[in-house]
């Protein structure tokens, strides 16, 4: 995808932009390749890898959910900024949240945010710690195929508001789902809707879940991450 088809894609996804925000993504896309040279970042590094999987991928989320509702979006295992710093410079009156475990690459967008003058809030912190003090908090949770979906609700989701979104972009699945089913439910969550869609120009399966959360989280209900992984929630 070149930028010329990114910008297409934008009006198709019914995103409104300005100059601004494509100079911001213009300098994002730059200082993505010239950071990567010597802090690990992404394995995509051409420019039509980086508008497709990176940028555009991110902004798909609006065909699950409509931003302009939203106050707060906390974006956890977000490494270089997918989907919660491309999502910022297209909506920003989001109050967005980027959480990352891994120092190299939150002091990346500590320096991204300066330069492309982006006020966005970054936690370099595991979301188990960050959890502890941010119970039912956001309004929308999001998260990028950081890890499978059992393990990644029973993260999530105790950061989301009463009634707010746990919004997962993953590529297949349907595995997954069935395995998370008890943990979601348990947790308080429904499958509010899913939507299944290719990349543009068939360029992978990509599938948005959103998990609407029903209940509070009390702070009993949190485990430690080695029980999350190694022991589901079974009704």
């Amino acid at each position: 995808m070149n930028k010329e088809e990114f910008l297409t894609s934008l009006k198709e996804l019914n995103i409104a932009f300005n100059d601004e925000m494509i100079e911001k993504l213009e300098k994002y896309r730059q200082e993505l390749k010239d950071y990567n040279e010597h802090t690990n970042l992404t394995a995509i590094k051409d420019d039509e890898g980086i508008y497709l999987k990176h940028f555009y991928d991110s902004l798909t989320i609006v065909k699950a959910i409509d931003l302009n509702n939203v106050h707060n979006l906390l974006d956890i295992g977000t490494g270089a900024g997918f989907p919660g710093m491309v999502i910022k410079i297209f909506f920003p009156h989001l109050d967005v949240y980027l959480l990352d475990s891994n120092n190299k690459k939150t002091t990346f967008l500590k320096y991204l945010a300066e330069i492309l003058d982006v006020k966005v809030n970054i936690i370099n912190k595991r979301v188990e710690e960050y959890a502890k003090d941010n119970l039912n908090t956001f309004d929308v949770v999001t998260s990028r195929a950081v890890a499978n979906l059992r393990v990644l609700s029973e993260l999530a989701l105790p950061l989301v508001k009463e009634e707010g979104y746990f919004i997962a972009l993953k590529g297949n699945v349907e595995e997954e789902l069935k395995e998370a089913s008890d943990t979601i439910a348990i947790l308080g969550g429904i499958i509010h809707k899913q939507e299944t869609f290719y990349l543009y120009q068939n360029e992978g399966l990509r599938n948005i879940l959103v998990i609407q959360k029903k209940k509070k989280t009390l702070m009993e209900n949190l485990r430690p991450y080695d029980k999350i992984v190694k022991k589901p929630l079974k009704k």
